[in-house]
């Protein structure tokens, strides 16, 4: 790896972090520079505005979930390990606080005050993240390993709803427990088995 993406690499991660910490308007280039140890001119080198800077990690971050979900689809091919797997993800996440929250999740929360650049992004992968969920359910049905309520899209939006909510539960309380204690009656009540 180059040192050009390397350096690339760390203000994306340092920028993740100052949002999940504080939300958009939480971070100056200031704060990055500070963090990674470079000048501000050199992170407008990179990202010509804290836009551009945005919007590239919302675009890596999509990408990385996508591969995550495809990884996830080739390991657990039945739904309802499926739905464990992807929650016990954010479980761990939690625990360890190495992402202790999804940072488009976040950015939802601040849409109305985002750069519409950005506020694509974050739509677009909660448009992606809800395909697959549905698509999940779906087959969870046909297969009868998922007892549903409502429809597989239904139950996809609020699958994604109580994840992200657990998130912001843990959060509030300070403590990672309380994620695991809001997902596994969801994933109880799911299971056919």
């Amino acid at each position: 790896m180059s040192n050009v993406s390397s350096t690339a690499d760390e203000i994306l991660a340092c920028a993740r972090n100052l949002i999940i910490a504080g939300g958009y308007n939480g971070f100056s280039y200031a704060d990055i520079a500070d963090v990674v140890g470079i000048r501000k001119p050199s992170i407008h080198h990179h990202f010509p505005s804290k836009v551009d800077l945005v919007r590239t990690l919302v675009s890596r971050y999509r990408e990385d979930v996508e591969a995550g979900i495809a990884e996830l689809e080739r390991h657990a091919p039945d739904p309802v390990d499926i739905l464990r797997k992807y929650a016990g993800f954010w479980e761990t996440c939690i625990n360890d606080a190495s992402v202790p929250f999804c940072v488009c999740a976040l950015l939802a929360s601040e849409l109305p005050i985002l750069p519409e650049e950005i506020a694509l992004e974050v739509r677009a992968h909660f448009r992606s993240l809800s395909a697959w969920l549905t698509s999940v359910f779906e087959r969870g049905a046909l297969q009868g390993q998922l007892k549903l309520t409502s429809s597989p899209r239904v139950e996809a939006e609020a699958f994604m709803a109580i994840v992200h909510g657990a998130m912001l539960s843990a959060r509030a309380y300070g403590d990672p427990k309380t994620f695991g204690l809001v997902i596994k009656p969801l994933l109880d009540r799911l299971s056919a088995r």
